[in-house]
């Protein structure tokens, strides 16, 4: 993917998007996915992980990645108003239900996976664990630890954190495919399904001939052997799998 500078995207209009470069971050594959669906183009702009990201502070007031800017408007960062504010730009091809019950259910299961101590979260605290664990952890973990609340006790918890939340999106799809449904909310494909496929990348990344992501974030996410394994039952994978190929783009391009 072809990247704007932060300085470079600055002078432009219209929706930009700042992204980890190089890598398949799971937040932000997840608003690329957003935007894809409503069919809203976007000027990719660059993030660096685990470096000061200076310039994309004194744009945006953080550093992370992905934040949406459209137009003069205040950037956008938190996952659930970039979700937001796409469904008020384009209400057409809507990723959120219109009745309020289903509303709120899909919104719940969104924040469960990409939210604070969510799906991504846990599974981020697991992974900073070996290197938090040695003697002198590099300062890109160190500066991550600090933003997810890493501790002992928290990378200890987040397996069966991870076993609960991964057991209820399991029971909600089967009970969904039980009624004739083909996605989380029933027949409608919603920004549950795309969280849930975009996320399940840092359990069991999508194969190299369609996921060209480095060696080492591969083995990372990849890592955690056949207790990880078990939590991806055959439906979600089977989800997974469907999502991206009924809506989202492959091969990824980051």
């Amino acid at each position: 993917m072809e990247y704007l500078s932060v300085e470079e995207a600055r002078l432009r209009e219209g929706t930009r998007l700042v992204l980890t470069a190089g890598v398949p971050g799971p937040w932000g594959e997840a608003a690329k996915g957003i935007l894809a669906c409503k069919g809203m183009a976007f000027i990719p702009v660059r993030q660096d992980a685990g470096q000061a990201n200076e310039s994309l502070r004194a744009w945006t007031g953080q550093d992370s990645a992905p934040v949406l800017v459209i137009d003069d408007l205040p950037p956008i960062i938190h996952w659930q108003d970039i979700l937001l504010h796409a469904e008020r730009l384009v209400p057409q091809n809507p990723l959120l239900p219109a009745e309020l019950h289903q509303r709120v259910a899909a919104l719940g299961l969104c924040g469960l996976i990409a939210g604070v101590n969510g799906l991504g979260w846990q599974r981020r605290l697991m992974l900073l664990s070996p290197g938090m664990q040695t003697g002198e952890p590099p300062e890109m973990i160190v500066c991550m630890a600090r933003k997810y609340g890493w501790s002992p006790a928290a990378a200890a918890s987040a397996p069966r954190v991870l076993e609960e939340i991964c057991g209820h999106l399991d029971a909600v799809l089967a009970r969904s495919e039980a009624q004739g449904g083909g996605y989380f909310l029933g027949e409608d494909f919603s920004a549950v399904d795309i969280y849930w496929a975009t996320f399940a990348g840092m359990f069991a990344p999508l194969p190299a001939e369609v996921n060209p992501m480095p060696d080492y974030v591969r083995a990372g996410y990849a890592s955690g052997g056949e207790w990880l394994q078990a939590l991806l039952t055959p439906r979600l994978l089977d989800h997974r799998d469907r999502i991206y190929q009924r809506h989202l783009a492959l091969p990824l391009n980051f």
